[in-house]
């Protein structure tokens, strides 16, 4: 069920009023809306509404068990050996369905290049859609409780919310339990300000992601990366820049929506993009790029290596590592682990190259972000091909001439206009909502029905899957 489609209105619809319904009842309201995102989860697969259900019993219990320990033994003893167990159990789900067939693959390819030849099991393995998202929310849980920075949850309703609530379950944001629980704890409650944030940001997001990413996607992008070979430097140049707006809008579209759909429903989720392609290094990158992730990261992944504690080498590659499991985070294939190391690396350079500098200023601003972006164009290219057979087809092709036939005035128009709304004001839906907040609810209403009605006679047909359902 996606958000873009007349099935997943109803349904928000029926959560809507039914929700709120119960506003005076906050157990019976969350106990609810846990049912219906298992409801909306069991749309791509029933089978698995059991392994999220099993993945936030294992979750609320070592919580438990961690609090215990730590309350038994003393405030900063407690529960190491049961974060490890916690963190080990979600990544071996995790592993398991996400990357066991890689590592057969791959193992089997090295027996025989030793002339050792093995038949290995390699089963059919279905990826859930979502896992990713919702085992690094567990992680992030158990983790912080250990680290006394959220205190456990009060029930194991408050965790199976936490990790199956519908608008973020999916595709994230990965939102923080320090940040949802005490939202939990407490009736929610939906102001004019929050209403029209809420409203906006979907409209936003449904023109992102069914009028920019799906044009760009299904005339261009995909028939270039399909077949480099066929095409000269204009238009792969063309797909290659639409793919940067394609996925930003893409994603940024999804998390719009999340936090709009959360929002209606009285919750707040944290901003997840914040105009990427303005940013002059890759350090910047990755503080306005996929923030819940890249901060996820940071806290559960690069602190605990040693962060910068240890001096400019340490640093240097503790990044480099965070990275390259990034990159393995979102798929499991060498293209992947390639995309990884490149954003790793050039963070490592920049590393070096601000110890060497100091703090003077070398490099114009805007020399920055060009090189950014086009440092990020290059990495997308590894990110969308299959294969790095694909992806050297693409760069040979960009020295290829030959006649621009993909590329059309339409085309151009929403590649330029995906670039440009990163330099839009930073905060101009908030903005908007504000301004809004005062008018008359049928003002409000007529303005977003009439945006709708827009965006839907404007949209190709049909609505494709958003590109992070499969991470």
């Amino acid at each position: 069920m996606l958000f873009p489609t007349l099935a997943f209105g109803v349904f928000f619809l029926i959560v809507y009023f039914t929700a709120w319904s119960l506003d005076r009842e906050n157990g019976r309201r969350k106990l609810f809306l846990l049912l219906a995102s298992w409801f909306f989860y069991a749309q791509w697969d029933w089978r698995f509404v059991g392994l999220l259900i099993g993945s936030a019993v294992l979750n609320w219990a070592v919580a438990a068990l961690i609090a215990r320990d730590r309350e038994r033994r003393g405030e900063a003893k407690g529960g190491g050996w049961l974060v490890g167990l916690g963190v080990a159990a979600n990544l071996l789900i995790l592993g398991f369905f996400k990357y066991y067939g890689f590592f057969v693959e791959e193992a089997g390819e090295l027996l025989a290049r030793f002339g050792w030849e093995r038949d290995l099991p390699l089963l059919q393995i279905v990826l859930p859609v979502g896992i990713s998202f919702f085992t690094f929310q567990g992680i992030s849980y158990v983790v912080d409780v250990r680290r006394g920075k959220t205190p456990p949850a009060k029930s194991l309703l408050d965790v199976m919310l936490l990790m199956s609530f519908f608008p973020h379950l999916v595709a994230g944001p990965i939102v923080r339990a320090s940040d949802l629980l005490p939202q939990f704890d407490r009736t929610p409650r939906l102001t004019r300000e929050m209403a029209a944030h809420g409203l906006l940001l979907i409209v936003w997001g449904l023109f992102k992601k069914t009028v920019i990413a799906s044009e760009l996607s299904v005339n261009l992008v995909d028939p270039v990366f399909f077949d480099p070979t066929a095409y000269g430097a204009v238009d792969i140049a063309a797909a290659v820049y639409g793919y940067a707006v394609q996925i930003y809008c893409d994603f940024s579209a999804y998390s719009d929506m999340a936090i709009g759909l959360a929002a209606l429903l009285g919750y707040s989720f944290p901003r997840n993009f914040d105009q990427p392609y303005r940013a002059a290094s890759m350090q910047q990158f990755w503080r306005r790029w996929h923030i819940s992730l890249s901060s996820w990261l940071r806290d559960y992944l690069y602190v605990p290596l040693g962060g910068g504690r240890k001096g400019l080498f340490a640093s240097c590659v503790n990044v480099f590592i965070t990275m390259v499991l990034g990159g393995l985070w979102h798929g499991a294939a060498l293209t992947f682990l390639a995309w990884g190391a490149l954003h790793g690396g050039v963070q490592v350079v920049e590393r070096l190259f601000r110890a060497a500098v100091g703090d003077r200023r070398t490099v114009p601003a805007f020399v920055g972000v060009l090189v950014t972006f086009h440092i990020v164009c290059l990495g997308w290219i590894l990110f969308r091909a299959e294969s790095f057979g694909l992806a050297v087809q693409v760069l040979e092709g960009l020295g290829r001439a030959g006649p621009a036939v993909m590329l059309t005035p339409l085309l151009l128009t929403l590649i330029a206009g995906g670039l440009a709304m990163h330099w839009l004001p930073p905060r101009a839906v908030e903005g908007m909502a504000e301004r809004l907040k005062t008018a008359p609810s049928i003002t409000l209403g007529l303005l977003v029905g009439a945006a709708v009605l827009l965006v839907e006679a404007v949209r190709p047909e049909g609505v494709a899957p958003f590109i992070y359902f499969q991470f």
